[in-house]
């Protein structure tokens, strides 16, 4: 059985992962008492909630700090820098790295406690706006493919990294642009909005491709450690959702001064 998710794809199926499909073990597992992860070994998605809860309120602890504390801005380049290493590392390591996660929080963290305050300093209000987008986000997508009216199909998941591969372009031409001194494209009344637009949209797509790669793990039967690679998947992808929303409503806002 494979996953919607690519990278965790990739991770299940090379660590051998199968899904109890015989009839022996449906017999099995239908006749025996309900069991925890503590029994069986394997994840479930109490497992998945309880790791996604422990490296957001890490990323979330250590924001708070950066910002009470007002860190230099020149820590922000410190943070993504290591967010990105680490990031890249844990998703496509073949083995679960906890530790890794945990410290890929902790330099997202920092990068939200810091660029969080800086535009809040510009445009006061953004940031509880952005906090309240995004769990309206996190959790409108959950109703949406809990109640089965999106699914993470081929052809769904194949547009859908189109259209990030596309963002992704855009976005680095952008970044080229504004270094040759010709203006971001973020920054043009026309383009700036729609491609904000654009990247909340695919950021919050991805919120369904992650929850079907968690369940699709619970039904395959992997290890319990694996509920911290789901939950890491999980972490990237709200971060990155936050971060499109605050650049979206700066910009809004930067249009509507």
């Amino acid at each position: 059985m494979n996953s919607s998710n690519p990278v965790l794809n990739r991770a299940y199926s090379q660590r051998g992962y199968a899904a109890m499909n015989t009839v022996p073990e449906l017999e099995e597992s239908f006749n025996a008492p309900a069991a925890s992860s503590l029994r069986t070994g394997r994840m479930t998605m109490d497992d998945v909630v309880a790791r996604t809860a422990i490296l957001l309120g890490t990323a979330v602890f250590v924001g708070a700090a950066a910002w009470f504390l007002n860190l230099p801005p020149a820590l922000l380049f410190v943070g993504f820098i290591g967010g990105l290493v680490t990031g890249l590392i844990g998703a496509f390591s073949k083995k679960v790295r906890p530790a890794l996660y945990v410290t890929y929080a902790v330099f997202q963290g920092l990068v939200l406690g810091i660029l969080s305050k800086t535009y809040e300093l510009f445009y006061p209000g953004i940031v509880q706006q952005a906090v309240v987008a995004t769990i309206a986000a996190f959790v409108g997508m959950l109703f949406m493919y809990k109640s089965g009216r999106l699914r993470a199909t081929p052809k769904f998941t194949k547009v859908l990294l189109g259209a990030a591969l596309g963002y992704l372009v855009l976005g680095l031409g952008s970044l080229i642009s504004v270094l040759f001194g010709g203006g971001s494209l973020y920054s043009l009344s026309l383009f700036g909005p729609m491609l904000a637009f654009a990247g909340v949209a695919i950021a919050s797509f991805f919120l369904i491709l992650d929850f079907d790669a968690a369940e699709q793990g619970v039904r395959m039967g992997v290890p319990q450690e694996e509920s911290w690679r789901a939950g890491f998947g999980l972490v990237m992808t709200v971060v990155w959702l936050y971060l499109e929303i605050l650049r979206l409503l700066a910009i809004l806002r930067g249009n509507n001064d």
